[in-house]
């Protein structure tokens, strides 16, 4: 089946336009790109849009892309560029990442790079852009998106797999956070905010929103083998608070999970949280709602993961402290992990609290970031990766595995621990500054430095939601970009490549004419921008980029010094 679809509908189902400045550059070869990669969608009529910078990409007015409005038009801090926390780069002066810091970086790290998503919250200025960043474990930047204002954010930026091929997915909107927010609980997504699917060339595949009136939320957005995603989604929905001790003129903020059809968009799951969990089962006090615009929340979901049946999920609330196993045909809770109503006894060491990132392993095990923290500045309990063993005869739950963070922390929200293909276990820490990956057989509270592998940090005030390490091949279907400084004694050409993985050498061209240019100087690849230095003179100049056999796999355009 095919849909004639101009180039804009294509890459957001939702009418919007939202483009890259490299797709924008090549609609044609975009198009037959992604004709090529999802045969599903076919692009029969052509769209031309405006190019303006080859080396990042552009937000023009895409689903996400428009900050929502601030509190008393309170004005967030601008990001901090010019820093020694910050790249910039000659070849690609409107990429500001930040920084980061390898701290601990031994034998045994699994193969692959990380994804990353920095934001800062809005009474700070962050070190660097908000976006989008996939770095290696020298911490050098290999791809980055930047977003157009501090009030835009991704989270849950990682790689999955679509119709059986990589992709990159993230959620992309206005996250609320004080003082520039106050209308919604800390945490939330504001309206107008969605997710992205991107492939390998980093082309816009598809965008996916909430449906039924709930906006897309920012903590999971979970691809299934069948083509859906699982997604979080919320809702403020009035009630009489003065029961549970809020206001009279309260809301409570509702989640649904919702699965979507990525083919036909229809929705083909959805299980409403305010229909399942009472809310006396939360542990966050209801008169914070008169904080939050008087809404309250109690539930706080913030994590789906599949499990070993294809009809059951895990979900992961929060502020009830419960990890529930639900079944989809029925939406009935199979059971409870903790919190007020557990269906496991916990054994010492296995408890927690404030939890995040849920998932189901095999062998009845459950892993999730242990916050130990209601969010508050109190310092409490340190935080931890932690991984329970299910014993589903006796109903109980033991400690398995735990991953402190050296030296201990406490981390207020957020967090993640991801199991990876060599056992190992990758963990984000959330409102900090760091990531860990560490030996399976993980440590202690009094011994955080055994089985420590690979330690990173970037600039405080900056936070990830989550942290990833995925083996990634990024092929990006816009040109190199070329930069060039010049004294009398010497030119040097900078070449980089936003996103390439498989550059390995560049080669500078140069001459008098456009069309006669010759080989004038090579250089190995060295982190994200290349400085060659050359005795030719030009004018003209452009850079060819090589892979590990020494093939050209893409050149920038001719420009004139």
């Amino acid at each position: 089946m095919h849909f004639r679809l101009s180039l804009a509908q294509f890459l957001n189902p939702s009418i919007y336009v939202y483009c890259f400045s490299f797709l924008c550059a090549s609609p044609l070869v975009a198009s037959h790109h992604l004709e090529e990669f999802y045969g599903d969608f076919l692009c029969e009529e052509k769209e031309v849009l405006s190019a303006v910078d080859l080396s990042s990409p552009c937000i023009c007015a895409g689903c996400g892309s428009i900050p929502y409005p601030t509190n008393d038009d309170y004005q967030t801090p601008d990001p901090i560029t010019d820093s020694p926390k910050v790249w910039s780069f000659v070849s690609a002066p409107n990429l500001h990442p930040m920084k980061i810091t390898v701290n601990t970086f031994k034998r045994g790290v699994a193969a692959g790079l990380i994804f990353l998503a920095p934001y800062g919250f809005s009474n700070d200025a962050m070190y660097g852009q908000s976006g989008a960043l996939i770095v290696d474990n020298e911490g050098n930047p290999v791809w980055f998106r930047p977003l157009s204002s501090p009030n835009l954010m991704n989270t849950d930026f990682r790689m999955q797999t679509f119709n059986g091929k990589p992709v990159l997915t993230f959620w992309q909107g206005t996250l609320a956070t004080p003082p520039a927010y106050v209308n919604a609980p800390a945490g939330s997504s504001e309206p107008g905010s969605c997710y992205y699917i991107i492939d390998n060339t980093y082309g816009v595949i598809k965008t996916v929103t909430a449906q039924k009136g709930f906006t897309s939320d920012i903590h999971e957005f979970l691809l299934t083998p069948n083509n859906t995603a699982l997604l979080l989604s919320t809702k403020s929905v009035p009630m009489d608070l003065t029961p549970y001790g809020g206001p009279k003129n309260g809301y409570v903020q509702d989640f649904a999970i919702q699965e979507i059809d990525l083919h036909t968009n229809e929705m083909v799951f959805f299980w409403d949280a305010l229909q399942h969990i009472p809310l006396t089962d939360s542990y966050e006090s209801a008169s914070s709602a008169e904080l939050s615009g008087n809404i309250w929340d109690a539930f706080h979901l913030n994590s789906i993961g599949l499990t070993d049946n294809v009809n059951d999920i895990v979900v992961s609330g929060r502020n009830t402290w419960t990890i529930y196993k639900i079944n989809k045909p029925t939406g009935n809770i199979i059971w409870r992990l903790g919190g007020k109503q557990s269906s496991f006894t916990i054994e010492s060491g296995g408890e927690f609290s404030w939890q995040h990132d849920a998932r189901f392993l095999p062998n009845n095990l459950i892993s999730l970031f242990d916050d130990n923290s209601d969010g508050s500045s109190v310092a409490g309990p340190p935080s931890h990766g932690l991984i329970l063993q299910l014993d589903l005869v006796h109903m109980s739950a033991s400690l398995h595995r735990s991953y402190y963070h050296d030296p201990n922390i406490t981390v207020s929200s957020q967090g993640n621990v991801q199991s990876l293909g060599n056992g190992n276990k990758f963990v984000g820490w959330g409102q900090s500054q760091y990531y860990s990956e560490y030996k399976d057989a993980g440590n202690s509270e009094s011994d955080p430095a055994l089985n420590l592998l690979y330690a990173a940090q970037f600039p405080s005030p900056n936070y990830t939601y989550r942290a990833y390490r995925n083996t990634w091949v990024g092929r990006p279907f816009y040109p190199p970009s070329i930069g060039i400084t010049s004294t009398k004694a010497e030119t040097t050409v900078y070449a980089s490549w936003n996103g390439s993985t498989e550059t390995s050498q560049w080669q500078v061209w140069a001459g008098s004419k456009s069309k006669e240019l010759v080989l004038v100087g090579s250089a190995a690849r060295t982190g994200f921008e290349t400085a060659i230095t050359v005795s030719n003179k030009g004018p003209y100049f452009k850079v060819k980029a090589l892979n590990a056999h020494g093939q050209v796999i893409g050149e920038s355009k001719t420009i004139k010094f």
